[in-house]
């Protein structure tokens, strides 16, 4: 309580001092912003040079939860890593050319959630709430409607054309997110015949675990967490043995990753379950990797073993050099998905961390690639009811107070606040006093207006970042399900083809005929 109270006085005495500004110097000089913005305007002209490569590598980096506030906030909260007051800091996806908006809603949902999100960005297709790999026909619980409404995604696209395919995620492999890629599945909490209701069962549904392995037998890479999902009930967990909770969960008896290993021991495939058997791999011979790092979602980056677990950018790091020996090239789906995870837990600290750690591996993967001929995109599924405002000043502490007290209550509050979620709290019949509190720690759960067990999504646009070949494709606002079209149309893969040219047994893209083709195509679907 005492240390608290010490750092409200501080702050205040740093960002208050007889009313300075906390900024550099050379911001005073209109030359600063003026040359400043001459430069952005000299490099963007470039941009008139359009890249029209086809794209032979798709990598897609999924910020699970990740709102423009978030975008922001983890900006600042990088450059005060780096000893920057934050706000000028520019995050790797910042560094982009092109920027759109999406409209995240589902068919269902003005408000939606991450299954019914993934089926549109993988599938190109938008879809109810729940659901994942199957459109809006099928009715969330429903088993018997699956069948026949099925749609396949983007990374089956990539495989079906001969390239190299990986998932890489922090969450269970099985989770929303990536499960849309090769899953169909009218619930996505049937993250084995643990989680399914015996109707289900007895209709012929199989759970997700089991359709990772069996819908696409070969994708190239698998990271992420989700061990739990794949063993018999009960069988102890390798990293936690004896420890009820991280042990087997299926019904069925299966070994998943047995049989995995069965049938890639021959075909140079590997499973491993930590940082150190990661690291140790030589990706030239490897041909298939299925990396499951714990029995459900990885730790948060803050908690992380360093010693034992691997970072998001560690796993991108292996994963592009195993799939880019492919010379037909790659897909690449990468979710920071415990973005969404620390947003609905209250905790920003863990949430901001985690957006700061997938930046970190967004531009790892732009050491090892080139905008030549790789489109890399970076978006969100959907926001959250997460921002900071208060007038805070410049340099100020992204996890730290406003500068004033409230004029209501009288009682300090953090520059984070939420909507809603589980940071509400009534004390003596107000708002809790947080100079009573350490709201600087990790797992601190920030204030919210509404009080609910777990903070709740937001309903707004997320933005697109995107480079590399037809990058200029992704502009003004669009429906979400629009990205896999952009993607697959830059590689020439999936349904829209009529564009692509061969000239001495390579594939390219026709400029004069692309977009003519292009019209005919959609006139075609649409008829």
């Amino acid at each position: 309580m005492k240390v608290t109270t010490l750092l409200i006085i501080c702050s205040g005495l740093i960002f208050g001092s007889l009313g300075k500004p906390q900024f550099p110097e050379r911001e005073k000089d209109p030359n600063f912003w003026n040359l400043g913005a001459q430069q952005t305007l000299s490099e963007a002209l470039t941009l008139q040079d359009l890249n029209k490569n086809k794209a032979n590598n798709l990598i897609l980096f999924l910020g699970d939860g990740m709102g423009i506030p978030t975008v922001t906030a983890a900006r600042i909260l990088k450059g005060q890593l780096m000893g920057q007051s934050g706000e000028e800091m520019q995050l790797e996806m910042d560094k982009f050319p092109f920027v759109s908006l999406a409209k995240t809603y589902n068919t269902n949902a003005q408000v939606p959630d991450s299954a019914g999100t993934a089926t549109a960005y993988l599938c190109g297709v938008k879809a109810n709430e729940g659901t994942v790999g199957v459109s809006a026909a099928a009715v969330r619980s429903q088993c018997n409607t699956t069948q026949g409404n099925e749609v396949t995604s983007i990374l089956r696209w990539a495989k079906d054309a001969g390239k190299s395919v990986g998932i890489v995620t922090t969450t269970r492999v099985n989770h929303a997110t990536p499960s849309a890629a090769y899953a169909h599945s009218v619930d996505r909490d049937w993250y084995s015949d643990n989680e399914m209701p015996p109707e289900a069962l007895e209709a012929g549904c199989r759970d997700i675990a089991r359709q990772l392995f069996e819908n696409i037998p070969n994708i190239d890479v698998i990271m992420g967490g989700g061990r739990k999902y794949m063993f018999p009930k009960n069988m102890s967990d390798v990293e936690y043995p004896g420890v009820a909770k991280q042990s087997g969960l299926r019904k069925d008896g299966r070994n998943l990753v047995e049989e995995w290993k069965d049938k890639k021991k021959d075909k140079k495939g590997f499973y491993i379950w930590n940082k150190k058997q990661l690291l140790s791999l030589n990706p030239n011979n490897v041909d298939y990797l299925l990396a499951l790092f714990e029995p459900g979602d990885l730790m948060y980056d803050l908690e992380r073993n360093t010693e034992t677990d691997p970072s998001l950018t560690e796993m991108v790091e292996v994963a592009i050099k195993i799939l880019k020996r492919n010379p037909r090239g790659f897909y690449l789906l990468v979710e920071g998905g415990r973005i969404d995870h620390g947003h609905h837990e209250g905790k920003a600290k863990q949430a901001l961390h985690e957006a700061v750690e997938m930046d970190r591996a967004i531009g790892r993967a732009a050491l090892m690639t080139s905008t030549y001929d790789t489109l890399t995109v970076v978006t969100a599924d959907h926001s959250h009811m997460f921002n900071f405002g208060g007038y805070t000043p410049r340099g100020n502490t992204i996890f730290g107070l406003a500068p004033m007290t409230s004029d209501v209550d009288q009682k300090p509050f953090t520059s984070i606040l939420y909507g809603n979620g589980p940071g509400y709290k009534i004390v003596s019949g107000g708002r809790e006093n947080i100079s009573t509190i350490d709201y600087t720690e990790n797992d601190y759960q920030a204030q919210a207006a509404v009080p609910l067990s777990m903070e709740t999504h937001g309903g707004e646009d997320v933005a697109v970042f995107a480079k590399g070949p037809l990058a200029h494709l992704f502009h003004g606002v669009h429906e979400q399900n629009y990205i896999p079209h952009v993607m697959a149309y830059a590689a020439c893969i999936g349904q829209n083809k009529k564009h692509c040219v061969s000239q001495s047994g390579t594939d390219g893209l026709s400029p004069v005929l692309s977009t003519i083709a292009a019209l005919l195509t959609v006139t075609r679907l649409l008829s």
